[in-house]
């Protein structure tokens, strides 16, 4: 069996101060992308995850571990990850190929209520309950709550990597340090102007992420300087993308942008 696993970006990007539980309450609009991780399941003697070019533990094997445990699911699989979405740069793919390792276990096994795989997804990371049925949605909580909302009108988008990695504990740890952390009351404000389709283009982490990895800002400026009506950091970044009113629109700045990948909404 086949998966696409949609990487992201996040189309805004708000945080709070840091919860008891040391994680941060974010309200977030996500928005799956074209640009994805490729998964490829298939019966084995023993359960393995092979991800060429990505050393350490794999989240996706984490959430099959998971599955298992939840479901008593006992066919050993072997997963092969064709990896296209950039790693530690804040499109979310690891998280990506966790979401599609759960829809692909829950084929295999005959179906799983939706609900229970949204609990793994929670279980796994911040970003995979949002991916775990590409779309656009909002994001709240620490990530464990999210709304769908209606798919966008088309649109273009340029997303340049970057050849460098950053840590999201890091950012985190930098956007602490440099303050501006959301109140309570003000994320609520936000999340119902998300839930009503406004979508602000500002992501909270940006600064802290320029900080870390300052030539951000040479591809913030590449970005603008090719057309795009908006040009942000995604997520903890380094990643930079940037909006543009079509897709052909997207296409032409990547013939101009070194590096660039041109990509749609999913």
């Amino acid at each position: 069996m086949i998966e696409r696993a949609p990487g992201k970006v996040n189309l805004s990007l708000f945080v709070g101060a840091p919860r008891e539980d040391g994680l941060h309450p974010l309200v977030s609009v996500v928005q799956a992308v074209s640009l994805a991780d490729e998964l490829t399941m298939e019966s084995a003697a023993v359960d393995e995850v092979v991800c060429p070019g990505v050393e350490g533990p794999n989240l996706a094997a984490r959430a099959l571990a998971a599955f298992r445990a939840a479901t008593g699911w006992e066919d050993p699989q072997r997963i092969m990850i064709a990896k296209r979405i950039p790693v530690a740069a804040g499109m979310g793919g690891g998280s990506a190929d966790a979401a599609a390792t759960l829809r692909l276990a829950a084929r295999a096994a005959g179906g799983v209520d939706d609900a229970l795989l949204h609990e793994l997804a929670v279980s796994l990371g911040a970003d995979v309950p949002s991916l775990l049925f590409p779309g656009r949605v909002v994001m709240t909580g620490a990530g464990e709550h999210v709304d769908r909302l209606p798919a966008p009108d088309p649109f273009g988008l340029l997303i340049v990597p970057s050849r460098e990695a950053l840590s999201t504990p890091a950012v985190y740890r930098e956007f602490d340090r440099l303050g501006g952390a959301r109140s309570p009351a003000e994320l609520a404000t936000r999340k119902a102007e998300a839930l009503a389709g406004d979508v602000p283009p500002v992501n909270d982490l940006e600064a802290a992420a320029r900080s870390l990895s300052p030539a951000i800002d040479a591809s913030l400026t590449a970005v603008r300087d090719a057309g795009a009506t908006v040009a942000m950091v995604s997520g903890s970044g380094p990643t930079v993308f940037g909006l543009f009113d079509t897709a052909d629109a997207a296409r032409a700045a990547a013939t101009i942008v070194p590096g660039a990948i041109p990509a749609e909404p999913v």
